[in-house]
C-alpha cells in the first residue's frame, strides 16, 4: 500500500496532533501534519490565511498540501479539519488507512475554549461548530477506516484505541 500508514482526520481540537505524533512514536515512523506544511509554505497563520485572502483560497491551499503529502509521506499524517469538504481528497483517502477522531461539542469547548484563532468559530462559537459537524459529520465517517472517541480519554487512551482499531501494533 502506498500513501501514509495512518491518516487522522477530525474536527479542530479533537487532538490530530497530539495523537499523530503519539503513533507515529508507537510505529516507529514519521509524524507529518498538512496544517504545519500550510504555515510553513505560505509564512503565515492558518487564521492569517482565512482573514486575508478567504476560506476559498484557503482551501485551495489546503487541497494542494493535502494531495502533495498523501503522495510523499509514508508515516502518519495529520489532515486539517475541513480538508474532507474537497472530493478529490476523499477519493484519494479510500484505500488508505483512516481514522476519525470524533468528539462532542461540551469536549470541544473544554480542549479549545472555541477560541478566536479557529477562524470558522468566531462568532458564536457552541452553534458553529455544531453546524461544522452537521455539514463535516458524514465526510468524516466516509473516509474513515475506523472511528475512536476521545471524549474524555487520554491521549495515551485514544492512541492505543487507534491501534487497536486497525490493528496495528507497535514497532
Amino acid at each position: 500500500m502506498s500513501g501514509p500508514l495512518v491518516v487522522l482526520v477530525g474536527p479542530m481540537g479533537v487532538g490530530k496532533s497530539t495523537v499523530g505524533q503519539q503513533l507515529a512514536e508507537q510505529l516507529k515512523v514519521t509524524y507529518r501534519d498538512t496544517d504545519d506544511d500550510i504555515v510553513a509554505e505560505q509564512g503565515r497563520t492558518i487564521a492569517d490565511i482565512f482573514v486575508e485572502e478567504g476560506e476559498p483560497a484557503f482551501r485551495a491551499v489546503e487541497k494542494a498540501a493535502v494531495h502533495r503529502a498523501l503522495a510523499e509521506h509514508d508515516g502518519v499524517l495529520a489532515l486539517g479539519g475541513g480538508s474532507v469538504l474537497d472530493a478529490d481528497t476523499r477519493a484519494l483517502l479510500s484505500g488508505l488507512r483512516v481514522v476519525y477522531l470524533s468528539m462532542d461539542v461540551e469536549e470541544a469547548v473544554r480542549r479549545t475554549g472555541l477560541n478566536a484563532a479557529r477562524p470558522l468559530l468566531a462568532v458564536n462559537p457552541r452553534r458553529q461548530w455544531r453546524e461544522l459537524m452537521e455539514a463535516r459529520r458524514h465526510l468524516y465517517e466516509e473516509v474513515a477506516t475506523a472511528v475512536v472517541a476521545t471524549d474524555g480519554r487520554t491521549p495515551d487512551e485514544v492512541t492505543r484505541a487507534a491501534l487497536d482499531a486497525l490493528e496495528l501494533k507497535e514497532a
